[in-house]
């Protein structure tokens, strides 16, 4: 038999001294810093077990002065009129995400659901933060694209603690490899490779790629494309595989400014993403060279970016968006209603195609 959680534990022994009138009603409960001291626990499971406590109604939080002892449980008519899904991105209005969360918000509202909205920008602190926030808030469930996905996270501690609660979670995009959690997600390295392997149909064989080294959907598209080339039995220069990671997106342009200067170059390059891809061909447009004729250009997600320029338009693997977000919700609720075990789904990847590539003759095939 597993043992009980200890976020329960506490929780049992808060509710028994209220029903018995050891806290009586209106009085202070102790704090979370006393609460941790007395059963040796984290501060995670102190707020799990206030979480539970709140939403049976036995206690309620008040900004900035504690946590007081309620009645509301001893009104069984009483329930909430509305469950709250708590959803976490690394961005709320950039690129893609506008799409997903309103695929959430859509679904959520037929089932009469509220949405609880954070953002990370993708650092690790505000990750800790909104989690904070969403467990003090006692959110029914929870929905969350992990923060640098593709290294080691300092929050893995949270999600340890949310999967031993009764909170249901799914993840965004990706996933922690050192957690297993069910996620709704794109294909990524099957888009890689995809991708890769239109440029190699259009006799393509010196390939470069431009790809995000601190999320997990880089490192697979990464793995994507190299497989690819493998499979076709073509090689690759590391002078051409460009890695940046979040804090290094605003140096991106002089990067590939600097890359573009090089004397072979490439006669084709995967983008991790269409923003990304934009960028490549404006620093192109800047050395007088052209999109496809010169260097043709695929990327990853079929956004706005994919038709912003004025000539060239982005062939791109389709990401689901709002579909992403609907199943990500439909799930979710299914499992806070019927206590279902959640899995994952991956979406396959459909390829874009515009004009940003152009297939080679034979004789202007270049091999490494």
């Amino acid at each position: 038999m597993q043992p009980e959680p200890k976020y329960i534990t506490i929780k049992n022994i808060i509710q028994e001294k209220i029903i018995k009138g050891d806290y009586i009603v209106g009085s202070k409960i102790p704090s979370e810093a006393e609460l941790r001291s007395q059963f040796n626990v984290s501060r995670q499971t102190v707020r799990l077990a206030i979480s539970k406590l709140v939403n049976e109604g036995y206690v309620v939080k008040r900004q900035g002065s504690g946590t007081y002892v309620s009645n509301t449980y001893q009104n069984t008519q009483v329930t909430k009129s509305k469950k709250t899904i708590g959803v976490i991105t690394t961005y709320l209005s950039d690129y893609i995400f506008p799409s997903i969360i309103r695929g959430i918000e859509e679904e959520l509202s037929k089932k009469n659901y509220s949405l609880l909205l954070s953002s990370t920008h993708n650092n690790v602190d505000n990750e800790r933060r909104s989690l904070d926030s969403m467990i003090q808030q006692g959110v029914d469930g929870l929905i969350v694209e992990p923060t640098k996905s593709n290294l080691m996270n300092p929050n893995l501690n949270y999600y340890l603690n949310l999967s031993e609660s009764e909170t249901p979670l799914i993840m965004l995009n990706a996933s922690y490899e050192e957690l297993e959690m069910p996620v709704i997600a794109l294909d990524d390295e099957e888009s890689g490779k995809t991708a890769t392997n239109h440029l190699i149909d259009k006799g393509h064989t010196n390939i470069g790629i431009i790809t995000k080294s601190d999320d997990l959907q880089g490192k697979k598209r990464l793995k994507g494309y190299l497989k690819a080339l493998y499979d076709s039995k073509l090689s690759f220069s590391n002078d051409f595989i460009l890695r940046f990671d979040t804090e290094a997106k605003s140096d991106l342009p002089v990067l590939i400014n600097i890359m573009l200067q090089n004397d072979h170059l490439p006669t084709a390059f995967v983008c991790y993403n269409d923003e990304v891809a934009v960028m490549l061909i404006k620093e192109m447009d800047k050395l007088n060279i052209k999109c496809p004729d010169d260097i043709s250009v695929v990327s990853h997600d079929n956004s706005f970016y994919s038709t912003v320029h004025p000539t060239v338009k982005l062939t791109s693997i389709e990401h689901p968006k709002e579909e992403l977000g609907r199943q990500a919700a439909i799930k979710i609720v299914e499992a806070v209603e019927k206590g279902s075990k959640i899995q994952s789904r991956i979406f396959e990847p459909k390829l874009i195609i515009r004009n940003s590539t152009r297939e080679l003759m034979d004789e202007s095939k270049s091999v490494l």
